[in-house]
């Protein structure tokens, strides 16, 4: 049996953390970790890296992200916080991002335009960090300017999405909970929220999912009329990012551009198409090519295919029917994961990204089981 997964902390968590080590300073020796409060209810430690006094009335902490077993671009970076202190007649805490913490350009994120991209989870946690603090030290009114930061956060953001969302100039500091569950689909789907309110704002009522770069650039080239902001990497979530696109009444139409290893996938129902085991999809694309083609030597060929694509090679560009079956059953599925409300465009493209097979320009047979 493997062992379980260990779990992470946001970036937001480790900015809240920071926030807390730099405060306990004020009014104690600078501790080495801190007990966080998160959004969850529970609470666990998060090691300090350093606490440095800048002066009298400004401490700075720093705390390195740990994701646990999750692949994360921020996965060790150092989160900053920096606080200052000043009187005041009553509680107020100011937050605001400093280097390499994006700031919002475009309309359709949680957060208006020209804030820092630190999202309202995180701001909570921040919040909870001071008022918890203060209680501990029967502190009753100050004014706290808090900055986060993060050293590397220009390079980092590079990695992300956030330039085509508009954030420039960092990362986000994000987190709904501040618990990072490895290999938890709740970020991926919240970046394809963001991405489809990005381009519902801009305008936009048609959107372009594809479910990697490769397939996105070869849609780019396709689609060179478009904005950027409508291209959507989905991944895997093939019903889940067509129901987020449901929740957006501007957006009327997909465009779904893949691969045939996806497309195969999508043909077959799957809601998630990294979940199919390759012999039973393999299995039934050969029923699928004896019933569209009546021959049983390509069934067999596919059927002793090692892989998706090592199948297409036998199909395209010899026999489109059965390309076009597949590419029929995607275009049902998704507009029954559409609930039939969004108009439904399916491209599979061949191995070199251009289009093998296109919806719009296909016309189709009745469909067989």
């Amino acid at each position: 049996m493997s062992a379980a997964l260990k779990k992470g902390f946001t970036t937001g968590a480790a900015a809240a953390a920071a926030v807390k080590a730099a405060l306990i300073s004020f009014f104690s020796e600078p501790p080495r970790s801190v007990d966080l409060l998160f959004l969850t209810g529970e609470r666990k430690p998060i090691e300090i890296k350093a606490v440095e006094k800048i002066s009298g009335h400004e401490i700075q902490a720093l705390v390195v992200k740990d994701a646990g077993d999750d692949p994360d671009i921020t996965h060790r970076a150092v989160i900053g916080a920096r606080v200052r202190l000043s009187d005041s007649a009553s509680l107020v805490i100011r937050i605001r991002g400093g280097k390499g913490v994006g700031r919002v350009t475009k309309p359709g994120l949680e957060l208006p335009v020209g804030e820092p991209a630190i999202n309202p989870g995180p701001r909570t946690m921040i919040q909870n960090s001071v008022t918890e603090v203060f209680g501990q030290f029967s502190i009753q009114a100050k004014q706290v300017d808090i900055e986060i930061f993060v050293p590397e956060g220009e390079a980092l953001a590079l990695k992300t999405l956030n330039p085509r969302l508009g954030i420039l100039g960092g990362i986000s500091i994000l987190g709904t909970t501040g618990i990072v569950t490895p290999m938890s689909h709740e970020a991926y789907i919240a970046t394809i929220r963001s991405g489809i309110s990005v381009a519902a704002a801009g305008g936009a009522d048609t959107l372009v999912f594809t479910t990697g770069r490769r397939s996105e650039r070869a849609a780019m080239e396709r689609f060179k009329e478009f904005k950027t902001e409508v291209f959507i990497q989905t991944g895997d979530f093939f019903r889940a990012a067509l129901e987020e696109a449901l929740v957006r009444p501007e957006i009327k139409a997909v465009v779904y551009t893949v691969f045939f290893g996806k497309a195969l996938k999508m043909a077959l129902g799957y809601e998630h198409t990294h979940a199919a085991r390759s012999e039973l999809t393999l299995q039934r694309l050969a029923e699928w090519a004896y019933q569209t083609t009546g021959s049983r030597d390509l069934e067999q060929r596919i059927a002793g295919a090692n892989t998706a694509r090592h199948a297409f090679s036998f199909i395209y560009p010899g026999y489109r029917d059965l390309l076009a079956r597949v590419g029929e059953k995607a275009l049902v599925a998704a507009r029954s994961f559409s609930k039939e409300r969004l108009g439904i465009r399916i491209i599979i493209l061949d191995f070199d990204g251009k289009p093998a097979f296109d919806s719009a320009v296909t016309q189709f047979f009745s469909e067989v089981p």
